[in-house]
């Protein structure tokens, strides 16, 4: 188990970060550029020592500054899977996992007997004698899983393991690597940009912005109540704030008021709505439901079989439509439409 109070200053960056992940889990340690992902990661392998606080192992102090204790990267229980795999280019793929072995003092033959039989477990055993730039991408991360694992770490820490690949593979590439870490039973903390990976392979997200843990939760709690702009915008769902004025009515900072269906949780609330849930139309809806508004289309983006709406107007938000509504509505930046929102399709929490 990982038990990591990590204080660490790296040029404009202050990392302040407690966080924990427990054997046979998989954390996600997600958030924008810049936010302190794998410098979190590169600290908890040794590579960036700590300032302040200790980092911990099944027990074993790793780096406490306070204390004088500081254990060399080589020395510690944690395998590391980087984001472009770093495998040596002149080495062959057997030797690449063999390479850790070797550095803790295994002799070459024993090593890479045991580096064949790792890449016989991921299905690489007619790979061995190929080097890096011979194999494909999904072929190197294994490699590169390999020679994380064959020193029997208690942690692995993968780093955006799934961004060198091209979009074509990453659906396939990221099935098996998710069965693969299904066989390691120590704690598992990945990196990733990339809302997909964290949802997929994850059991917690933990949100890292501006040096700091801002949420942690499953992804499925963290999807219902984002707590941020950055995490609804990774899921994918509006996030609006506002304060109560009614049993069932929310006042936005624009004025704007939205009913939902049941009565608020306190005074400051948060609203999450998902973009499908919005409705477009050309003139004011029949029935003139409450959650009704004027809005102007700003941009249009095509995802898939579906196009997202930005909207501006007294509710900023977007909207998710099919192709044929935005030709049947003829929506293009400019264009004025209304917006309609059930009550129910409205989730609030507190803020």
């Amino acid at each position: 188990m990982l038990r990591a109070g990590m204080d660490l200053t790296l040029g404009e960056l202050h990392l302040d970060v407690d966080l924990e992940v427990a054997d046979g889990e998989v954390a996600a340690l997600i958030g924008p550029n810049g936010a302190g992902k794998t410098t979190a990661l590169r600290a908890i392998a040794g590579l960036h020592p700590l300032d302040g606080g200790r980092i911990e192992v099944d027990g074993e102090v790793l780096d406490d500054p306070a204390a004088g204790v500081f254990v060399a990267p080589a020395r510690r229980p944690v395998g590391f899977v980087f984001q472009d795999y770093l495998l040596f280019p002149r080495l062959s793929a057997l030797d690449n996992v063999a390479f850790g072995l070797r550095c803790r003092g295994w002799g070459r033959a024993a090593a890479r007997s045991e580096a064949g039989r790792w890449l016989a477990r991921l299905g690489l055993a007619d790979q061995a004698g190929k080097r890096p730039r011979a194999l494909s991408g999904g072929q190197a991360q294994r490699v590169a899983l390999a020679r994380a694992l064959i020193t029997d770490p208690r942690l692995l820490l993968l780093d955006e393991p799934l961004a060198a690949l091209d979009a074509a593979r990453r659906p396939q590439v990221r099935s098996e690597l998710r069965r693969h870490l299904a066989t390691f039973d120590g704690g598992r903390l990945l990196v990733t940009h990339d809302p997909v990976d964290a949802l997929v392979l994850a059991d917690r997200l933990l949100v890292l912005e501006g040096g700091r843990i801002t949420q942690v939760g499953s992804p499925a709690a963290v999807a219902a109540r984002p707590a941020s702009p950055y995490v609804a915008e990774l899921i994918g769902v509006n996030l609006l704030q506002g304060r109560a004025s009614g049993e069932r009515t929310v006042r936005l900072a624009s004025g704007a008021e939205l009913v939902v269906a049941d009565p608020l949780p306190g005074p400051d609330v948060a609203l999450a709505l998902r973009p499908q849930a919005v409705a477009l139309h050309r003139h004011r809806p029949e029935g003139s439901p409450r959650n009704c508004w004027w809005a102007t289309v700003e941009d249009l983006e095509a995802r898939r079989d579906r196009v997202r709406v930005s909207l501006a107007g007294p509710v900023t938000l977007v909207a998710e439509v099919t192709p044929a509504a935005v030709a049947e509505l003829g929506l293009v930046a400019g264009a004025r439409v209304w917006a309609s929102v059930k009550a129910v399709d409205l989730s609030a929490y507190p803020v």
